[in-house]
């Protein structure tokens, strides 16, 4: 679920990372407090204005929140079953949202951008916090997302072509074990570049 860099000079892709950052925050913040359809509503106006503003693809924001329909797939009907038709539309809608600000902001934000803005954020403390260490534990887990992503749908498409659609098993298994492989290349990489405690 997390974007590619999609380059550009729009003006949401000029703003300083953490000025993004603090934004994102505030905004998913604020979409998890709506409980109202209403001001959901508005507030996904705002996030298509923000997408046009960027000038990123609609056909490329959209493939930013399908993984997520799968989720709530599942969960609508559960929350349809014990709150109601509105509490499962607001969930829908937030989860959602929130999804496509995080979206909007990896797409208009270099990884090395986002990886400067943290180490800003977090110089101040660096009494207590090794800066360089988040930002690369941060750079690894943004890699990474997208990485597991193109594993679970290499083994879907295996589990297809094998006849194995309805098997949980033939899913979690092969995932399973080369996420595995593949954290220990990294940790084998990382310690060949000294990274080794």
């Amino acid at each position: 679920m997390i974007g590619i860099f999609h380059p550009g000079t729009s003006l949401v892709h000029r703003a300083p990372a953490l000025v993004k950052l603090a934004v994102l925050a505030a905004l998913v913040t604020a979409v998890a407090l709506i409980g109202s359809l209403v001001w959901l509503g508005a507030a996904s106006v705002l996030v298509i204005v923000l997408f046009t503003v960027a000038r990123v693809p609609f056909t490329l924001a959209g493939r930013q929140v399908v993984p997520i329909l799968w989720v709530l797939a599942f969960a609508v009907p559960v929350q349809v079953i014990f709150g109601g038709w509105e509490a499962a539309a607001v969930m829908a809608v937030r989860l959602v949202l929130a999804v496509a600000i995080a979206a909007l902001y990896t797409l208009t934000t270099p990884v090395t951008a986002t990886l400067d803005a943290m180490q800003a954020l977090l110089r101040p403390f660096r009494r207590w916090v090794d800066a360089d260490r988040v930002g690369l534990a941060l750079a690894l887990t943004i890699r990474c997302v997208p990485l597991i992503a193109d594993l679970v749908r290499e083994v879907l498409e295996a589990r297809k072509a094998r006849g194995a659609e309805g098997s949980l098993l033939a899913l979690a298994v092969p995932v399973i074990v080369r996420a595995l492989r593949t954290a220990e290349h990294l940790g084998e990489a990382l310690t060949a570049r000294g990274f080794d405690d």
